[in-house]
């Protein structure tokens, strides 16, 4: 007799676990989010003064049920171009696979190590966000890139310790991704981490308009 709460109790938590890992990868279609709150963020045209701005093939990992958007502008001034790639999906696929584990993998040495930042946004509130230098040599170039990341469910960007474990995320039903990419032309004796002014406004800017767009779908 006392084996049948221990049963009914496995089922239980069997069946739970279930419904959670279906509910954090969209499996019920029931629990999965509106299509149209998606479709507005990977459609939206930031305005940044950009001379041109151009969707790109994105070469970022995505799972099941997730979508990314991945868009080049370029500027006029010393600021060269911008890559802003924008990753929507469930919480569990959204919120692994960051740059400090993919872009080692790929072959680049890591320049600087994440660092976390804050930055202020035109209009009120702030973005936090890991940024990093990566660099890949070959024979006869250099490549190296200064890339931020940050995830929201909300329009509050931020970059927690164990983001597949951050509890706010694990109860929305869709999570983003923002990667901004830029060419980091700093030398390796140069001490300054910090990104020029130019360049600050716009990663302010590129965050404050897709946190406007997703508090607008809620």
């Amino acid at each position: 007799m006392k084996r049948i709460p221990v049963v009914i109790m496995t089922l239980i938590l069997v069946v739970g676990g279930a419904f959670v890992h279906g509910a954090t990868t969209h499996r019920w279609s029931l629990l999965a989010p509106p299509a149209s709150r998606a479709e507005a963020i990977h459609d939206l045209e930031l305005k940044l003064g950009a001379n041109a701005q151009a969707d790109i093939p994105s070469e970022l990992p995505i799972k099941e049920r997730s979508r990314v958007t991945c868009r080049r502008y370029v500027f006029p001034n010393d600021v060269g171009t911008v890559v802003v790639s924008i990753t929507s999906g469930p919480p569990g696929a959204v919120s692994t696979h960051t740059p400090d584990v993919c872009y080692p993998s790929s072959g680049y040495k890591t320049v600087r190590a994440p660092k976390k930042e804050t930055v202020d946004l035109p209009g009120g509130g702030t973005a936090s966000y890991m940024v990093a230098v990566y660099e890949k040599k070959t024979t006869t170039s250099i490549d190296r890139q200064r890339i931020r990341w940050a995830w929201s469910a909300d329009g509050e960007w931020d970059v927690p310790s164990t983001a597949r474990l951050h509890l706010p995320y694990l109860r929305s039903s869709e999570l983003y991704k923002m990667y901004i990419v830029t060419p980091d032309v700093s030398r390796n004796d140069e001490r300054s981490e910090s990104d020029p002014a130019p360049i600050r406004t716009i990663v302010a800017d590129v965050f404050a308009q897709y946190a406007r767009s997703l508090r607008a779908g809620r």
